[in-house]
């Protein structure tokens, strides 16, 4: 049996479906389909009971499953060894990024990466926090880039950067031409924040409570950009990570104050199956990840700037896999030339 047909097997279970399989290996969605009877007759026995909605794996197709995903990645990565034979990095790399890391950080990477190692193939998809992590563990994406990781029995989480969080309000706020402010000036405020489930609102009440720093939400949601709109219209002030506020500071939609406390970081961290073979091409990008984890760029307020988080995050458990900054699913395929292709389209976000 061709590997390709097991590579399409492996990712209609691994994606829940026929059609974004096919899409995902160049081919219709009758096409997927017919891969799958082909497998089935050719072992004499159903791997998928379509029956139910969604369909789920018989028996057999478990056992198939488990096989077929281990001999597909360990072909990619003996495929990777063997080009990077003469010192070159031409395999490939699947990134699932949550949608605020992505937008703020990954396209200068991506160029940086391709520039130095042209003949690699590098995929970006913006996925919710949870998806990401879906992803991880289906194999659909070799890296994920999520924010307050959370390692677990099959997931390893490695420390990328911290972000330091700054208060955020209109130009023409009482607060917009501070040098900085404390967290005691902030309490009694109008906050626009985030949804009260989601794991950075859980982190900032937790150091205002620290404070006794009483704050009045008048707005909540689940993501940074609809959050920066409603500040831009002074709906109330905000604390969220300077980095993803420097468009709007350079266009003078928005003013970020830096606090005077350095408690509220928002980390960001690097996730990968644990016992995965990851690749030459994986690991010399996690190096330019790692290696270029500082804050860019003069407009991030310099009180507010904190070095990188170096060493593997150890809490144990999976828990809650970073905020929803994501408000769009999409995906940015960059190949060895250089050429992007970005489609994003709206989503609910987690």
């Amino acid at each position: 049996m061709h590997l390709k047909s097991l590579k399409v097997f492996c990712d209609v279970v691994g994606r829940r479906s026929f059609s974004r399989a096919a899409v995902e290996n160049g081919i219709s969605q009758s096409g997927a389909s017919q891969v799958v009877h082909q497998l089935e007759r050719h072992l004499g026995t159903k791997l998928i009971d379509r029956s139910k909605r969604p369909f789920t794996l018989t028996p057999e197709g478990e056992i198939y499953y488990g096989g077929c995903r281990k001999i597909v990645e360990r072909y990619f990565a003996l495929e990777d060894r063997v080009r990077t034979l003469h010192d070159e990095v031409a395999g490939r790399v699947r990134v699932a990024s949550i949608y605020s890391v992505g937008l703020h950080h990954m396209d200068r990477y991506l160029h940086q990466f391709l520039s130095q190692y042209p003949k690699a193939n590098v995929r970006l998809e913006y996925l919710h926090p949870h998806k990401v992590y879906d992803a991880i563990e289906s194999d659909h994406a070799d890296l994920g880039l999520v924010s307050y990781p959370k390692p677990s029995r099959t997931i390893k989480a490695i420390g990328w950067r911290q972000e330091p969080m700054v208060l955020v309000c209109a130009p023409g706020h009482r607060f917009a031409k501070r040098q900085h402010v404390s967290l005691e000036e902030v309490a009694g405020e109008a906050l626009v924040g985030f949804d009260a489930d989601l794991t950075i609102r859980r982190e900032i009440d937790r150091v205002l409570l620290e404070h006794r720093s009483e704050i009045n939400v008048v707005m909540e949601f689940d993501n940074i950009e609809t959050i920066k709109r409603a500040v831009e219209i002074d709906a109330g002030v905000s604390l969220l990570p300077a980095p993803t506020v420097v468009r709007e500071m350079e266009t003078g939609a928005l003013s970020a104050v830096p606090l005077s406390t350095n408690e509220l970081v928002r980390p960001l961290g690097i996730i990968h199956r644990r016992g995965k073979d990851l690749g030459v091409t994986v690991r010399k990008f996690i190096e330019l990840l790692r290696g270029e984890s500082h804050l860019s760029g003069a407009h991030v307020p310099a009180t507010a700037q904190h070095g990188e988080a170096d060493s593997e995050f150890t809490a144990a458990g999976r828990g809650a896999p970073g905020h929803g900054a994501s408000g769009h699913n999409g995906r940015n395929h960059l190949a060895g030339n250089g050429a992007a292709a970005l489609a994003v389209q709206p989503a609910a976000a987690h």
